[in-house]
């Protein structure tokens, strides 16, 4: 793993030489999903074979960050355990000679230096973010949400990375909506920036902004790249929607004053995003991964169509 002196910061912009640090909250209570999350994490539930939250610490080490910080809360101790050594379950693969198994066993404790650290209070994404305070310290941190999932052929994470090494500041990921989706969503105004298609200067915010009032069909989505500066403005940022604390205020703040910690820019993203917080894209999720997979697709595929051929009855 690479030392502390690989990342230098330039003020409380930051621009590193290699940003190292990502943030995942993980202390949600996966609501949408009872009574399957009664006792197991949302972040825990199978796409396939590997766990939601899995995909997306692989898309964070694709992108060279190697330090992860899971922001959790009670009952999430499976998700320590599945990024911990499973002696038991190694040695009897090991024993039968499942080489296979074995290795995607060993992967996922791997992966990367993995902490843990628990959000006492449910109290936002703003508050479990100002959480990671401590670890990260003043260097560009990433933010990745577990109910996004980005295709690794669509390598948005390493774009939103090259950008704040560019300019400074903090980086969000957008995506256009429906115009009547957007209240569902945190909402940004934005600039162009010249000769950039993909990229855009952030002027203001607002999170889930009322029918008719959005300033933009351009939508956050969960993938950031902060400026450490970000945690001063969250411990003075006030409840907001759902008397939670929200990223999206404080990232206001920083948008409309680059003074205190740089620009915030917005990558325009058009890519395959996969949002397992919602049941029926969950499924939907799964169905276009297993049409992929070289072991599952052809078989899959073929059942798939005879089942769509017969009025979706078997």
């Amino acid at each position: 793993m690479s030392n502390e002196s690989e990342a230098s910061t330039v003020g409380r912009s930051g621009r590193p030489t290699h940003l190292r640090k990502v943030v995942i909250p993980a202390a949600g209570l996966g609501t949408r999903f009872l009574p399957a999350t009664k006792a197991t994490p949302k972040e825990m539930l199978p796409v396939i074979d590997k766990p939601a939250i899995q995909y997306v610490v692989e898309e964070a080490v694709a992108a060279g960050l190697d330090d992860v910080l899971m922001i959790t809360g009670r009952n999430k101790r499976p998700v320590e355990d599945h990024f911990d050594r499973a002696y038991e379950l190694e040695g009897a693969l090991e024993a039968k000679g499942d080489r296979e198994r074995l290795a995607a066993v060993r992967a996922s404790s791997e992966l990367a230096a993995v902490h843990y650290v628990r959000q006492g209070d449910p109290r936002g994404l703003g508050h479990a973010v100002l959480c990671a305070a401590p670890h990260v310290g003043d260097e560009p941190f990433a933010v990745l949400l577990g109910d996004d999932l980005i295709d690794p052929r669509d390598p948005l994470l390493s774009r939103m990375i090259d950008v704040q090494k560019q300019y400074g500041g903090s980086v969000i990921a957008l995506i256009a909506v429906e115009p009547d989706q957007i209240h569902l969503y945190g909402c940004a105004a934005t600039l162009p920036v010249e000769g950039k298609s993909d990229l855009v200067r952030v002027t203001d915010l607002v999170e889930k902004p009322p029918t008719g009032t959005a300033p933009s069909n351009l939508a956050i989505i969960g993938r950031y790249v902060l400026a450490p500066a970000v945690f001063d403005v969250l411990r003075e940022t006030q409840p907001g929607r759902g008397g939670e604390i929200q990223l999206t205020d404080a990232l206001r703040t920083l948008a409309t004053d680059p003074s205190i910690g740089g620009p915030v820019h917005g990558v325009l993203f058009n890519g395959r995003r996969y949002d397992t917080g919602d049941r029926a894209d969950y499924l939907r999720t799964i169905v276009k991964l297993a049409c992929e997979r070289d072991d599952l697709g052809p078989g899959f595929r073929e059942w798939l169509e005879g089942f769509v051929a017969k009025g979706f009855s078997d």
